[in-house]
């Protein structure tokens, strides 16, 4: 049957809107479905891919190329390399994982753990702001970098991290987002190499649904289907070192200056870390070293125990805030300092240091964050361990607050909160030395406004308790060690689930007895917290005090 015209225009006028109708169907179902593209370079710049990351819209200043060299300004070393970076007059104080670096503007020579170098390229200054050349940064932070023309990206990979390649199983494109309909942002030939982008923090390749997160040898990254990539190899691994296996368990070995080192022959199951009383702070920073005959024994006796040795640097007998300040004050006293903290260690044959600077000026805080960033470097140098005790937050000036806690803890690679003496022989009220429930207050005040990494923090808890006496209005109190506490004849104890103690009072002869009680209990509820919040490990205060079984319970709670 012919159809007339009327009705042929009739049918072309549906069949093109039936057409328009899908076209449209199929855009909306792409605009739906099809992943946002944001163009990640810009055109008129030199953009910078930092750990496959591509940072340039958050420049500070734009990278400057002057005779084949590139340049980064300082707010941006600061921004992506170096946090710890400070400026002090004509000089720049850098610190990467095992140098620290003092760089004098516009000077061809530098100092790197106080050896001073000579450099090809100085910084330079446009425009009131200073310049790094990045060939001279890649040394100090163990970078890696090349400029791509194609892309006009700088990129800079850190050498530290791991690196991952992979070849393309075919023609392919690296799509922007992981999702078939996304942007092609760049094409890859059959066998053409790839780096795969790696979450550090998980130590795995970034996946999504299938698809791998890729960067192309020009510095363009998406994402490609992990089954259309073959020969993964790992050309790097990541050379951040463990210092412990399983969480710390650090045991203080106190004596002071004037005494020789404790003789000791058996093993001690529980213990990973001993801190014997090695150093001590003199006030023109100098490091007094006690070891002797006795410390070199204790010293073969804990390597053949496999224990690592953090010996202690206290100042517990300087107890001079004045000499401890101009210590701190300048980069060249710091580094008067830290030289010989690393002489001292490097002739001990130890594998760390334990620094315990107590009773400081809150206003010398800053500083001494300094004094740790630039220490933390030399002593990754020569392949030891820093950790840094620190007390609770929210105390008193010249106890508590002249601590930066999320600063030291950055910086170090253990922090340790001295989780005791809650009351003390100055309280005016009879209490707990440490109560389950105020050492967990202050963990959460280090994970929350103090943010400080779980993975960083150990809670150190006593082995000794205080015997109370309350006469005539007067409050006093003595230690008691944990192994010597008793209960009298005809006393009983009741338990506190607060402080996850027992306790027990009495009366005799008009004077009240009170005494919150460290035993195997209360360390067993304590070592708990480290298990709930994920911590580093443990310490205790101090070896001999204890009752010997509880290292028993201490290897079993921190282990499993």
């Amino acid at each position: 049957m012919k159809l007339s015209k009327k009705e042929t225009k009739f049918l072309h006028l549906v069949r093109r809107s039936i057409i328009i109708a899908i076209y449209l169907l199929i855009i909306t179902f792409l605009i739906k479905i099809a992943p946002n593209y944001v163009k990640e370079a810009s055109d008129d710049r030199v953009n910078l891919l930092v750990n496959n990351n591509n940072v340039t819209k958050n420049l500070k200043k734009d990278i400057i190329v002057k005779d084949n060299e590139y340049y980064l300004s300082i707010a941006d070393v600061k921004n992506f390399l170096d946090e710890f970076l400070v400026e002090d007059g004509q000089d720049i104080i850098l610190t990467s994982n095992t140098k620290t670096v003092k760089y004098v503007k516009n000077s061809n020579q530098i100092d790197i753990n106080t050896s001073y170098v000579k450099v090809t390229n100085p910084s330079i200054d446009v425009d009131d702001s200073t310049y790094l050349p990045v060939s001279e940064l890649a040394v100090i932070y163990n970078l890696e970098y090349k400029y791509d023309q194609e892309s006009k990206k700088l990129i800079i990979d850190s050498l530290s991290k791991k690196f991952v390649e992979a070849e393309s199983k075919s023609n392919q494109y690296v799509r922007y987002k992981a999702d078939f309909f996304s942007k092609g942002v760049a094409k890859v030939k059959k066998n053409e190499k790839v780096s795969i982008v790696q979450d550090f923090e998980n130590d795995t390749d970034i996946e999504l649904n299938g698809w791998t997160r890729v960067r192309t040898s020009s510095g363009i990254i998406g994402y490609i289907k992990s089954n259309k990539l073959k020969n993964r190899t790992v050309k790097r691994d990541n050379l951040e070192r463990k210092k412990i296996d399983g969480k710390v368990s650090i045991m203080w070995d106190y004596y002071s200056p004037y005494d020789p080192c404790p003789t000791r022959s058996d093993k001690i199951d529980g213990v990973n870390v001993v801190s014997p009383s090695f150093f001590e702070l003199m006030s023109n920073g100098e490091i007094k070293t006690n070891i002797g005959k006795t410390g070199e024994a204790y010293i073969q006796w804990a390597k053949n125990n496999g224990y690592k040795i953090w010996p202690t640097l206290s100042n517990t007998f300087l107890n001079n805030k004045d000499a401890v300040s101009k210590m701190m004050y300048t980069f060249e006293t710091r580094e008067n300092l830290i030289d010989n903290i690393i002489d001292a260690l490097v002739e001990s044959n130890v594998d760390g240091i334990n620094i315990d600077l107590e009773n400081m000026y809150k206003d010398d805080k800053d500083k001494y964050s300094r004094f740790i960033i630039e220490l933390a470097p030399r002593v990754r140098e020569i392949g030891m361990t820093l950790c840094v005790d620190v007390t609770e937050p929210d105390g008193s000036d010249n106890w508590s607050l002249c601590y930066d806690r999320h600063t030291i803890a950055e910086a170090s690679d253990y922090l340790v909160f001295i989780g005791y003496d809650q009351h003390n022989n100055s309280s005016k009220e009879a209490g707990t030395v440490a109560g389950y429930d105020w050492e967990e207050t202050n963990i959460k005040k280090f994970l929350g406004q103090e943010e400080v990494s779980p993975e960083k923090l150990i809670l150190a808890m006593p082995f000794y308790t205080r015997l109370w006496r309350e006469s005539n209005g007067k409050i006093t109190s003595k230690v008691v060690n944990m192994k010597d506490v008793s209960i009298p004849n005809g006393v009983t104890t009741t338990w506190n689930d607060i402080t996850k103690q027992n306790y027990y009072e009495y009366e005799k002869d008009g004077v009240k007895y009170k005494m919150w009680i460290e035993d195997e209990t209360s360390i067993k509820n304590k070592l708990q917290l480290i298990k709930n919040y994920n911590l580093a490990g443990a310490g205790f205060w101090e070896k001999d005090r204890e009752k010997e079984d509880v290292w028993t319970i201490i290897k079993e709670e921190l282990e499993n």
